[in-house]
């Protein structure tokens, strides 16, 4: 899903007043930290409702309506590979138990596909697929940006907070993930530097 975060950036003046001979600054205030919450299913990031302001003038606000739209997004992709997989095992007569069983049935391999489970799957993972590497790190940075407005300062926030679903994702899987996994986990860092990168540059200028 080809969805650029977006960053809302709105220029703040400070007040004058005709009566004092300087202008009094403008109070800055940081938005609150938004809390990473670990639950079964993944890290939970909590925007803020609030504003941030930097020293720049720039104001950074969660994008709602793209956090919304990218949740329910990948809720219904999700949803959509889960019954794939329900439907593979249950004709092939095996009964899932518990939750992941699921992750193990895929884990071992121990299973064969009709051709057109097989290629809805590899177009699926495909380089240009909705699972492929380029889709899912650019909808990983997308969610960063929309959760925080675009902040610099929260990259690396986002980073940490990527970094500990990985490893999660890699506990529930029960192995290492998949290569396809490692290679989205490299091109979500890199894109991760090259945020990091920009905003630097931005800074400078």
């Amino acid at each position: 899903m080809d969805v650029n975060g977006i960053t809302s950036t709105v220029n703040t003046y400070t007040a004058y007043d005709s009566t004092a001979k300087k202008a009094e600054k403008t109070d800055v205030t940081e938005a609150s930290k938004a809390s990473e919450i670990a639950s079964d299913e993944g890290v939970v990031y909590e925007p803020s409702n609030e504003t941030k302001t930097d020293s720049a003038k720039k104001t950074y606000t969660p994008n709602t309506q793209l956090i919304n739209q990218l949740k329910a997004d990948a809720e219904a992709r999700t949803a959509q590979l889960k019954s794939l997989v329900e439907k593979l095992i249950s004709g092939q007569g095996n009964a899932i138990g518990k939750a992941d069983d699921i992750w193990s049935f895929l884990r071992n391999g121990d299973f064969t596909v009709d051709a057109a489970t097989k290629a809805q799957a590899e177009a699926d993972i495909a380089e240009d697929g909705y699972w492929g590497v380029e889709q899912t790190s650019d909808r990983i940075l997308d969610f960063a940006k929309a959760l925080t407005g675009g902040d610099p300062d929260k990259i690396e926030e986002m980073r940490e907070a990527f970094k500990k679903g990985f490893k999660q994702a890699t506990q529930t899987w029960g192995d290492k993930l998949p290569e396809i996994s490692q290679k989205t986990y490299d091109a979500t860092m890199k894109k991760f530097d090259d945020w990091a990168a920009e905003a630097a540059g931005s800074v400078e200028e």
